[in-house]
């Protein structure tokens, strides 16, 4: 496939999409909704034979990649791997925000600077590089029936609209992916690419084994308080499949129950 092949047509049709940053919450939502929805869908990850993975390629045959989203090469090789075997990509989900555990709750005076360095890394310089490599082959594409080359959506948290005290570190590396969200869609938009950043404001509670849905720290989900990932992943191909008169280049998503 040639990468003037690649269309999208609205509401249906084969466009690719890659998410970058794999698990079983919100990226396994996404790949199975735009799977089912026609699309081809990769999707990479550090360690792409996660159990929740290897399932998404096995039920709605997602393809896996190994992929460091920190490494410039990586990235490169990624791109260029999902392009020659499938097709330059119509909708790029970047999905790592960074965090672990030991970055939150520290006060300043006491955060390792190297651990400041490694959620920034992870989070706004991984953003850089997959919204570098996706720029540059959208802007190749056709342009599809609603004038769009494609979408960029940047997954980000609570720390893009608010910094949290003792959790510093995390609100600069999601302020930093927030501002070259917002650089690129003032960008790249009037060029037919839809950039869109979404600050996940709460906890995402996605299903486990057990069938019930919880979030590591939150717990169990009671009365929709933490936000549902196949929730997310149908706002996310609502995004994608906006008109380009009302692109949207920001939107929170939250719990109806959150305290904002």
């Amino acid at each position: 496939m040639t990468t003037s092949e690649t269309t999208d047509d609205q509401p249906g049709g084969q466009g690719i999409a890659l998410i970058v940053g794999g698990g079983p919450s919100i990226s396994a939502s996404c790949a199975r909704l735009f799977a089912t929805n026609g699309m081809k869908v990769a999707i990479a990850a550090r360690n792409p034979d996660k159990p929740a993975l290897i399932e998404l390629e096995q039920t709605h045959g997602v393809h896996r990649y190994a992929c460091d989203a920190t490494d410039r090469a990586a990235v490169e090789q990624l791109f260029d791997r999902v392009v020659a075997e499938h097709g330059a990509p119509s909708l790029v989900v970047h999905n790592i925000d960074g965090r672990f555990k030991g970055i939150f709750r520290n006060p300043i005076a006491e955060v390792d600077p190297d651990m400041a360095f490694e959620v920034l890394r992870n989070s706004a310089f991984s953003a850089f590089l997959v919204g570098q490599q996706a720029a540059r082959h959208m802007l190749t594409n056709e342009p599809n029936a609603n004038g769009a080359k494609g979408t960029i959506i940047f997954t980000n948290a609570s720390g893009a609209i608010k910094g949290y005290a003792q959790s510093g570190a995390f609100a600069m590396a999601c302020h930093a992916k927030s501002g070259l969200a917002e650089s690129m869609a003032r960008e790249l938009m009037p060029q037919g690419v839809h950039v869109v950043t979404v600050p996940i404001d709460g906890a995402v509670g996605w299903t486990r084994e057990d069938g019930k849905r919880a979030h590591w720290l939150a717990g169990e989900s009671v009365n929709d308080n933490t936000l549902d990932p196949d929730a997310i992943a149908e706002t996310y191909l609502q995004l994608h499949r906006q008109h380009r008169s009302a692109w949207t280049a920001e939107v929170i998503l939250r719990p109806w129950l959150e305290n904002w």
